[in-house]
């Protein structure tokens, strides 16, 4: 099963972004998302963006990764 996480744009150089998902920072490559701007939220996966998604929708989805944490630490 594959999963994208959805993260931040919080610094842009070239095709390489600066995410943050639920305060963590990764590096990403953009060069699937060249059009991709600081505050954009964004669908990473492998370290890679491969979708825009909108705030609302990135939010639910970390809202729902946070409820499935519970199931996690509970096994």
């Amino acid at each position: 099963m594959c999963l994208a996480v959805p993260a931040q744009i919080t610094e842009r150089s070239e095709y390489m972004a600066t995410v943050t998902v639920s305060g963590v920072t990764r590096q990403v490559s953009l060069m699937l998302l060249p059009e991709a701007a600081v505050g954009d939220y964004v669908l990473i996966h492998a370290g890679f963006a491969i979708q825009a998604i909108d705030e609302a929708e990135a939010r639910r989805t970390l809202e729902l990764f946070k409820e499935l944490e519970q199931y996690a630490v509970d096994s």
